[in-house]
């Protein structure tokens, strides 16, 4: 299966500070991998480094077959990659459906990882939620649904490789569930899945792989069919 994401050597800087060391992995097309680590091991930059939103990074990122290392962010965006931010970035003053339909649609092109948007009919059937309050302000909106219309307007550009940065936290178990659910159709419609989680019982069972970050690099890899035989690894590593 060929590899959507590929990052070899990746280091990143804030400013002075060099938070990335070398990283290395890759998400083949249809995968979910998970990377795991205590708060400050670089899991966030690591996304963040793949969409060219730090000081400075150098290295490899491949997407597809192109090598973005070099390229400005809304290039590698172009490139068919979803990011949702812990943050979440929804427009107050906007409706939910307003910001539905705000991202621009990407364009399909050789080597992106581009498909067709997903119609806000079928987000609807996928997060209910989220059709009772259409009409509803981003003000008005609870956390759980602010998280649900940031996964969901990511689906509308056609990007089909997502980074999704802590997407359960400080959610009602009932949202975290809903959202798992969610991970799960869309790996099965064969979109390709980048979680940082440190939510362990809600990342678990979703990944294909998983891989355990610390002071920015990645130190342990394996397959959820080696989870069990890790358990006492990820004690140590993660307090789980």
């Amino acid at each position: 299966m060929a590899s959507a994401l590929s990052v070899a050597g990746l280091n990143a800087w804030y400013g002075e500070s060099h938070i990335l060391h070398g990283v290395d992995f890759s998400v083949d097309t249809g995968e979910v991998v998970t990377l795991l680590g205590r708060n400050g091991s670089g899991r966030t930059t690591t996304l963040r480094a793949i969409m060219g939103l730090v000081g400075k990074r150098v290295g490899s990122i491949r997407v597809g077959v192109g090598e973005t290392i070099k390229l400005a962010s809304h290039r590698i965006a172009r490139m068919g990659i979803g990011y949702c931010p812990e943050e979440r970035g929804i427009f107050s003053t906007l409706s939910a459906e307003e910001n539905l339909r705000l991202p621009p649609v990407l364009a399909r092109h050789a080597g992106a990882l581009v498909g067709e948007p997903m119609p806000v009919s079928e987000i609807y059937d996928m997060f209910p939620n989220l059709k009772e309050r259409a009409n509803s302000p981003g003000t008005r909106l609870s956390g759980g649904e602010q998280q649900m219309l940031a996964v969901a307007r990511i689906l509308r550009t056609g990007a089909r490789l997502l980074l999704l940065d802590e997407i359960s936290e400080g959610l009602a178990p009932v949202i975290v569930q809903k959202l798992g659910e969610v991970i799960r159709t869309l790996k099965q419609k064969g979109y390709t899945i980048v979680l940082v989680e440190q939510n362990f019982r809600f990342a678990a069972p979703l990944a294909d792989r998983f891989c355990v970050m610390e002071h920015g690099k990645i130190v342990h890899a394996f397959g959820q069919s080696e989870l069990q035989d890790k358990m006492t690894m990820l004690h140590e590593f993660l307090g789980v």
